[in-house]
């Protein structure tokens, strides 16, 4: 299997294991798939955040309104009234007045952080470091735990207007919104590797050869948006090596540049008769000590 390091720009996303044999339109589905399932899994983890602090999501008439006004409107927010958290609701307001105030007690506040933190573990970047690969399976899996913690605590259901029903339901609307600007439709995603577009009617193996154990780095990017930038020759990491052994190699030239003193001379390898005292036997003669007389 060869190992697929994914990255969107410069920035890794995740390791990815394909056949060499495994055409170039299948893995470019693949990697689009699990990008955009990504993307969800932190928009969830965002708006779960949200939940668990706020309560749920006012209807659309009702946000950003203040209470005066929604008395003056008389409007009444109904579905709040039916998904009360399990465990009872505590009050914190929501100063943007996006959600009703109506937030799940501490328990169950715990229930979904400690959720969201195991999901976003599941489809962290810093899986790329310790080479574990994410696959479909893994991303749907961050989205079920998601989805069981939802069910723990509001087991009647979330307001068809709630933004984390509508991302479990898969019919969020992200359009105007720079969420929407990060997903890549399958259609319009497209692999570059080694500077060169992977054409959908090759597979892996015209590109990196017939070695199955081998790890290439392509990048992910949308129709229209051009070739990516190259991989720099020198990572971050040998680049911050470089120049702290030049700076401290400055520092050593100055500091010698700097240093005039001569006491080095009192040195033994600076003294010209040290060669004639080691001939003559006296090289290791200590001085002698002079009494004081006591008269």
């Amino acid at each position: 299997m060869v190992l697929l390091h994914v990255k969107r720009g410069d920035e890794s996303q995740f390791l990815l294991e394909v056949g060499l044999n495994t055409p170039i339109t299948e893995i470019t589905r693949k990697v689009s798939q699990i990008y955009n399932a990504r993307l969800k899994v932190h928009r969830l983890c965002c708006e779960l955040s949200e939940l668990a602090e706020h309560g749920v999501s006012l209807p659309p008439e009702m946000q950003g309104l203040t209470e005066e006004q929604v008395q003056e409107l008389g409007l009444q927010d109904e579905w709040g009234l039916r998904c009360v958290p399990s465990g009872g609701a505590i009050y914190c307001k929501d100063e943007i007045g996006r959600r009703n105030g109506q937030a799940p007690n501490k328990k169950m506040q715990e229930v979904i952080k400690t959720t969201i933190d195991e999901a976003k573990a599941l489809v962290s970047k810093k899986q790329v470091l310790v080479n574990v690969c994410v696959t479909e399976d893994v991303t749907q899996e961050a989205i079920d735990l998601l989805r069981g913690a939802v069910t723990i605590v509001y087991p009647m259901g979330l307001p068809p207007h709630e933004p984390v029903r509508a991302e479990l339901e898969n019919h969020e609307d992200l359009e105007g919104l720079q969420a929407g600007l990060e997903v890549i439709p399958e259609n319009e995603a497209h692999l570059w590797w080694a500077g060169k577009e992977l054409e959908a009617d090759k597979t892996l193996k015209d590109y990196v050869g017939p070695n199955e154990k081998t790890k290439a780095i392509v990048k992910l990017q949308k129709r229209g948006q051009g070739p990516p930038a190259r991989e720099p020759v020198v990572s971050e990491e040998e680049k911050k090596r470089m120049m702290l052994h030049a700076h401290r190699r400055q520092q050593e030239l100055q500091r010698l540049e700097e240093d005039d003193s001569d006491s080095y001379l009192c040195t033994a390898w600076a003294d010209k008769y040290t060669l004639k005292r080691q001939f003559q036997g006296v090289n290791d003669i200590k001085p002698a000590i002079k009494r004081n007389r006591i008269l």
